[in-house]
């Protein structure tokens, strides 16, 4: 019997087992990312991405803007954080030293029906007026995109009719499963609408996003914990790394087909 060419592919599995445990660290760590909820369709495939080329792996959590904005305040519970801009620059001026930033990109505000509820008429200001006036429930969030939604009722004069059929969550993830599990005919609710198409497999659709008029996006950065103490050498580069992933090209044209746009 022959052994050559066996012998000649062992040999060579040999060596690409080599080259591969060359090529990721010599201890693989496991970073943690704390997140705004409207990043989620495109942050989890980059991460994944991460992963497989560097060979450290990640654990992420999504929490709203109320929750991030308490947290960034108090000690360091992950070592990525990704903060809507505004939060970043409510730091930035209060002097917190701030890593090296990768912009993820904006997320603009949509409208949200379970199966079976009346599609609301939004093309225009005046006729989602319309619908919100004649709407059973109006459900939205707590965190940025809700607070957007308060200032766009009060912009158009709808505050007080929706005020008294509003049903407030605590984040975008707890509106879209409110209105899955609503009853109402004519209920409708506001979200990212990147939150809003996670969640279409379980039946919720899209209706569309906010007329051009009374649009407004919300950008969201990621960066290495603010002002936490320096971490060893290790995790310090893993963190950098893990930042100049998301900077990549790739990255950027990933969060795009996500429905990230570009932030300006």
């Amino acid at each position: 019997m022959r052994h050559g060419p066996l012998r000649r592919l062992f040999k060579a599995a040999a060596s690409a087992a080599v080259l591969i445990a060359a090529a990721l660290p010599a201890h693989a760590l496991e970073l943690r990312i704390l997140s705004g909820g409207a990043v989620e369709p495109g942050l989890r495939p980059a991460l994944a991405a991460f992963e497989r080329a560097s060979g450290h792996t990640t654990r992420i959590a999504f929490a709203g803007s109320p929750v991030l904005r308490s947290a960034v305040a108090g000690a360091p519970s992950a070592d990525v954080v990704v903060l809507t801009q505004g939060i970043v620059d409510e730091l930035a001026a209060k002097g917190t030293p701030l890593g090296t930033r990768a912009p993820i990109g904006r997320v603009g505000v949509g409208v949200a029906i379970r199966p079976g509820a009346s599609v609301p008429d939004i093309a225009s200001a005046e006729s989602l007026k319309a619908a919100l006036a004649g709407a059973d429930s109006v459900v939205f969030n707590r965190s940025s995109s809700g607070l957007y939604v308060e200032r766009m009722l009060a912009q158009i004069g709808m505050s007080d009719v929706v005020n008294a059929k509003a049903a407030r969550e605590q984040d975008g993830a707890s509106v879209m499963r409110r209105l899955l599990a609503g009853t109402a005919p004519r209920e409708f609710g506001f979200g990212a609408t990147t939150e809003i198409l996670l969640f279409r497999d379980q039946g919720l659709t899209l209706v569309g996003p906010l007329p051009a008029a009374l649009q407004s996006y919300t950008s969201y950065v990621a960066l290495p914990w603010p002002g936490a103490p320096a971490a060893d050498a290790a995790r310090a580069d893993a963190v950098e790394a893990l930042i100049r992933h998301l900077q990549s090209a790739e990255m950027r044209a990933l969060f795009a087909n996500a429905g990230i746009e570009p932030t300006p």
